[in-house]
């Protein structure tokens, strides 16, 4: 058996752990720049306020309904996170962390157990303990423990756990779940199998196994296979390391000059270079893009990008912003005022299976001896510590983030302070 569990409205939840007076109440977290709706509580869903929506156009709802309104702080979100995943990884030995808010735990061996009690007490004292409301979702895979999941939110009578043992269960769960909202259905094959007569995962699950092979590959046959009991899908301990890296960001305020960019653009591509040392990988290639605010028709457009190829496959931050702004002195024009810049490395590696070149002459051992410094001194709580001089540290390019709580968890300074 697996269990998919499910942080409730995570980035409201998290806002609400800090606040209490936010429980009960309408909560709305905004994009980058305070620009839209990216998370809401149920209070702000049964109101209508409807995701991604700009926050300009529900400012009457805002007042009228006393909404909290929230800056993304993904600090805070990412610290909390953690101790949910720690948390759940005193419960099962097999846990793979699916996403910010989602966590698979692999039930196998565990026959001894009431397993709707046991997921029950999971759901209480991770609740408890972090303050995050979650619900599980139990069943024989992992697609149809997605599909549990779904009616343990949804449903208070599940006690935040809902689990699929019988094969009653199963196909009443599948009839009752729309095709779209299966793990693994992309919105455009739900479009496709509607014209098929297929609305339902039920619907899905009754096509022959050939027929779904033919129309949407062998991953749609493991969804079928999944959705009919059979597990496909194994446990991934190890995230896999990603093929490419981006960092980006829309400007608080529009930079024209050159050197706001360098700073923008060097960040980025420092940002970059530490998450590849951290999943053990090196870039080939690496590419810059700028562009303007598309909504201000009444300036001049324009929308460039630039791709380098590497000499040496590398993941040090000063080498890769050296070509990061070698890229964007290709690219950039004056007269034009940029909204965002961006930094995405490409054709990643192992950090062991590195192809060299006989002509490089950069001392790649001191490389890695500095790079190992500047993460120990970065990585503790106090973050940031060292950084090029390229980058400033001025951040002209900031996000416009008004509305920011502080963050508890990892910021001295922000913690909670009680007067007796």
């Amino acid at each position: 058996m697996f269990a998919l569990v499910d942080c409730n409205n995570f980035y409201a939840s998290c806002e609400r752990a800090f606040n209490p007076y936010w429980n009960g109440r309408p909560v709305v977290v905004l994009s980058n720049n305070d620009g839209c709706v990216i998370a809401r509580s149920n209070e702000a869903k049964k109101i209508g306020i409807k995701m991604g929506v700009p926050a300009y156009q529900i400012r009457t709802e805002i007042e009228q309904y006393n909404i909290g309104v929230f800056s993304s702080n993904y600090t805070l979100y990412g610290d909390m996170s953690n101790r949910v995943m720690s948390m759940l990884s005193s419960y099962s030995p097999n846990v793979e962390i699916y996403s910010i808010d989602e966590c698979f735990l692999d039930f196998s061996g565990f026959g001894l157990y009431d397993l709707k009690t046991y997921g029950e007490g999971i759901v209480q004292s991770v609740t408890k303990g972090t303050g995050i409301p979650v619900s599980m979702g139990i069943a024989l895979t992992k697609t149809l423990a997605k599909v549990a999941n779904k009616f343990a939110k949804k449903h208070k009578g599940y006690k935040g756990v809902c689990i699929i043992d019988t094969e009653e269960k199963r196909i009443e769960a599948l009839k009752r779940t729309e095709i779209s909202d299966v793990w693994g259905i992309g919105h455009r094959h739900a479009k496709r199998l509607e014209q098929y007569g297929v609305y339902s995962a039920y619907d899905f699950a009754q096509m022959p196994k050939a027929w779904v092979r033919q129309q949407m590959t062998v991953v749609g046959e493991r969804t079928w296979k999944e959705l009919n009991g059979e597990p496909c899908i194994d446990m991934e301990q190890i995230a896999p390391a990603k093929k490419q890296i981006c960092t980006s960001r829309a400007f608080g305020q529009t930079i024209a000059d050159i050197e706001g960019l360098k700073e923008a653009v060097s960040s980025f591509a420092s940002i970059c270079a530490g998450k590849l040392r951290k999943q053990k990988s090196c870039a080939q290639s690496l590419m810059v893009f700028i562009h303007t605010n598309n909504f201000r028709e009444d300036l001049p457009q324009y929308f460039k990008n630039c791709v380098i190829k590497l000499p040496v496959p590398t993941n040090s931050t000063p080498e890769i912003v050296h070509y990061a702004i070698a890229a964007l002195l290709n690219i950039y024009r004056k007269g034009y005022y940029f909204k965002k810049a961006g930094v995405i490395l490409m054709d990643i590696v192992p950090d062991n299976a590195i192809q060299q070149n006989i002509f490089d002459v950069v001392d790649r051992e001191k490389h890695k001896k500095l790079m190992e410094v500047v993460d120990r001194l970065n990585n503790g709580f106090s973050r940031n510590n060292l950084f090029l001089a390229v980058q400033d540290g001025r951040r002209k390019w900031k996000l416009k983030q008004e509305l920011l709580s502080p963050c508890y968890t990892t910021k001295l300074n922000d913690i909670i302070k009680i007067k007796l």
